[in-house]
């Protein structure tokens, strides 16, 4: 049994942030029923369509959406927003990132909810909050991390700043929103009471921005440092290429924090006269004469590849990594042997490649496809409703549920989950 085994979650979420959220529900063994429109997640149209792949099962959307059922409801008909209202007493959550209003322009807002079920957690999550200012602002990833400042610091001293390639922001702030749905079960399962949630996007990314700047907390903007990360000999290196690769990501990261790191840097370069050298002996005097320090590390990880860096430097104490491209992730010997990379066989795509839940512990569910569009709608309301085959069908052709755009195997495909 999952260790969320029991908790059922109204999903109304697009994109990553949200999904992001659901997602790490379900892999913890809730059940996840996603509620799409009838033309689906836009997500689902996210991104190049890759060989093997139809149009609205890109891998994008598969990333973000593994371990979840798909009903299709039309909450623009009233019909179909009363089949949710229906819905909403067997469920314990509720979760949307929706764009500012929509959620209440749909009827469906935790004052609705809560009063056909006290007991449901109603999450949101906005990229400025519900109040203030720039609540009414759209939001997507990059947005939030340039009002969290993350821009800020990123990027060479003398340059402009740069945002952080990874959408930090979207799944950082999902995984948030799990913890937090979490502990409001928990609570629910104690005093039977629900509430609503919100989180933002903006203060949720600031989590990561605790650590910078700390001399300047509060009173000066954190500096840029580019590939320095604060001077010292703490920095990224350019290392020897690898046969048969490129050179844009042969680089590799050291760090030295003690005495001990710098002594083990300077043995493992063969260089130990340079641990007592007055220029380098301390922090300060390593911070003062950064410039010609990082030559000198540079000349040394300039005849090694980055792995080759990675493989001298780490069993002797001296916290360091290759520079990961992102092909590096499916490769590496050390994720392949955690099996952190995994394929399942999905209805129509075949074979795909998923990251799998970074969570080990008893509980967490075996990694499973993303739903086809409209796949469980049937079952759902069948098992929820208790419709049968019959009214099932009169609601399809009313428009109030199903999608014309599902595939014709998403019915059939039910059975694989």
């Amino acid at each position: 049994m999952g260790s969320l085994e029991g908790m059922r979650v109204l999903d109304m979420t697009q994109y990553e942030a949200g999904t992001s959220c659901t997602q790490m529900l379900a892999w913890l063994g809730a059940d996840v029923v996603k509620i799409e429109s009838p033309t689906g997640d836009p997500g689902r149209g996210v991104g190049r369509q890759l060989p093997g792949e139809t149009e609205d099962e890109r891998q994008y959307f598969m990333n973000y959406n593994a371990n979840k059922r798909s009903v299709v409801i039309n909450l623009k008909s009233e019909e179909g927003r009363q089949i949710l209202l229906d819905m909403a007493p067997h469920y314990d959550v509720f979760v949307e990132n929706y764009g500012p209003g929509v959620v209440e322009k749909l009827g469906i807002g935790y004052d609705v909810l809560s009063k056909i079920n006290p007991r449901i957690i109603h999450a949101r999550i906005k990229g400025f909050g519900l109040t203030g200012p720039y609540s009414e602002f759209n939001c997507y990833d990059w947005v939030a991390q340039a009002s969290a400042g993350t821009f800020s610091v990123t990027g060479e001293p003398d340059g402009p700043p740069m945002h952080p390639a990874p959408t930090m922001s979207d799944s950082g702030t999902g995984i948030q929103m799990a913890l937090a749905i979490t502990a409001a079960y928990v609570e629910q399962q104690r005093t039977g009471q629900g509430q609503e949630i919100e989180i933002s996007m903006q203060e949720a990314t600031t989590m990561f921005m605790r650590t910078l700047g700390l001399d300047r907390w509060g009173v000066e903007a954190a500096p840029r440092t580019g590939i320095h990360h604060g001077g010292g000999v703490t920095a990224t290196y350019p290392c020897k290429p690898e046969e048969g690769q490129g050179d844009s990501n042969d680089w590799a990261f050291i760090m030295v924090v003690t005495s001990q790191m710098w002594d083990s840097l300077c043995a493992a370069m063969g260089q130990p006269e340079l641990a007592v050298d007055p220029r380098y002996d301390t922090p300060i005097a390593r911070m003062e004469h950064r410039e010609e320090l990082y030559e000198t590390v540079a000349s040394w990880t300039r005849q090694h590849t980055k792995r080759e860096v990675m493989s001298i430097l780490g069993p002797v104490g001296v916290p360091c990594s290759y520079v990961f491209s992102s092909l590096d992730l499916f490769t590496d010997p050390h994720l392949k042997e955690r099996d952190f990379i995994q394929t399942v066989e999905h209805p129509i795509n075949g074979e795909v490649t998923l990251m799998r839940n970074p969570i080990r512990m008893r509980g967490a569910e075996p990694l499973k496809h993303s739903p086809l569009l409209d796949a469980n709608t049937n079952e759902v309301l069948a098992s929820d409703l208790g419709l049968d085959a019959s009214k099932v069908g009169e609601l399809r052709e009313a428009g109030a549920i199903g999608s014309p755009y599902a595939h014709e195997m998403a019915d059939t495909a039910a059975g694989d989950d």
